[in-house]
């Protein structure tokens, strides 16, 4: 499993309550520029709709050696797949409890692009202060450690 692609804000900006993994559908160009470390997955999200997931403002950089005709764009919207059921729980969880779906990581398992999602519950400011004081100790207590 090769980590392509990870949203470094996932896990400081909210709690992730659940974790999914799903497919997503790409373009040949699109996959090959994945290969090569050309895609971003921070400020992105994912919407349910009654057509299915879909991974919102993701950014895949276009592929060199393909002409610009062909080439789409870089943040254009892309379809995740997942079961039905999963779909409509996430879509019940989403709308009931205030919830948000994101994606945390984008990987490559046995050649398919994969995206872990996570449910996630945003953290308020003190929060945050808390994780960066716990973030601050560990790294000191590593430091002494050494």
């Amino acid at each position: 499993m090769k980590v392509v692609a990870t949203n470094k804000f996932a896990h400081f900006n909210y709690f992730v309550l659940e974790t999914y993994e799903a497919g997503i559908c790409l373009l040949g160009s699109e996959i090959k520029s994945v290969r090569k470390n050309g895609m971003t997955l921070n400020e992105s999200f994912i919407l349910i709709s009654n057509k299915g997931a879909v991974l919102k403002n993701s950014y895949i950089k276009s592929y060199q050696n393909i002409s610009n005709n062909f080439s789409p764009k870089p943040t254009r919207d892309r379809n995740l797949l997942l079961n039905k059921n999963e779909i409509l729980k996430l879509k019940q969880k989403t709308e009931t409890k205030g919830l948000t779906i994101i994606p945390i990581k984008a990987y490559l398992k046995d050649e398919l692009l994969k995206i872990e999602i996570g449910l996630c519950k945003g953290k308020k400011l003190y929060n945050k202060k808390e994780d960066k004081k716990e973030q601050d100790i560990k790294r000191e207590t590593e430091r002494l450690l050494k």
